[in-house]
């Protein structure tokens, strides 16, 4: 999942930033209304954290003026705000959630997620493709039953590709899915970390071209193809 962190408080930022990261999320962070809104419209978020009390555009006008201009990506908004009105007020600015600060992160993590799956409602809440299995609650990967053991942009390719079905990713996709604006690498890394993946999937038993190269274009998961037990009953 990318996530787009507006928030001036330096501090709540960081552990914020901090705590996605080790959830295998990948994280920008914007530190005032309109580097958020520049963020927004350059680049896809799955989710934007959002503060109301913003240098430039306030978090209000920020997700007003993202709601007028058709941006459908889920706010949570997050701010010491705390009266019925303030809540009110950023629900109607187009807010699909709300939290008061200080927060607890197991929590907000919770409710991201929510989130998320809201925003997709045919997406279940774990991810699978055939024998391949992904959990985004625990972040665990297994094959068969057999667990994973992923790098941070591994399982972010991995989980990019399940939420995403048959659809072809470039590798500058790839890039500006996964890495934050401050860390964009060369191709040949998603080259080399589409492979290492690979390599990993063959380990435990999966077929080699799983995640399959359309030359031109770039890379993406194979077509399931059916059981045995289904072609069976279909003849």
């Amino acid at each position: 999942m990318k996530v787009l962190i507006v928030e001036d408080d330096l501090d709540i930022a960081e552990i914020l930033a901090e705590a996605l990261i080790d959830q295998h999320h990948v994280v920008d962070v914007a530190r005032d209304g309109q580097t958020g809104l520049d963020f927004v419209e350059s680049y896809d978020f799955d989710l934007i954290v959002l503060d109301v009390g913003l240098p430039k555009i306030d978090g209000l006008d920020l997700c007003q003026r993202l709601r007028r201009e058709g941006h459908n990506t889920p706010v949570l908004m997050l701010t010491a705000r705390n009266t019925l009105d303030d809540k009110v007020r950023g629900l109607d600015a187009g807010a699909d959630d709300y939290m008061v600060k200080p927060f607890d992160l197991p929590e907000l993590e919770a409710r991201m997620r929510a989130l998320v799956r809201r925003g997709s409602v045919t997406l279940p809440p774990v991810l699978e493709w055939g024998m391949l299995c992904l959990n985004p609650n625990t972040c665990q990967v297994t094959y068969g039953g057999q667990p994973i053991h992923l790098t941070p942009k591994e399982y972010g390719l991995l989980e990019l590709f399940l939420r995403n079905g048959l659809r072809v990713f470039s590798r500058s996709a790839l890039i500006e899915r996964l890495w934050n604006f401050g860390e964009p690498p060369g191709e040949e890394t998603v080259k080399m970390h589409v492979k290492s993946l690979r390599q990993k999937l063959k380990m435990v038993g999966a077929p080699e071209d799983m995640i399959e190269t359309v030359y031109g274009l770039g890379y993406r998961l194979k077509q399931k193809q059916p059981s045995r037990m289904s072609e069976s009953k279909a003849s």
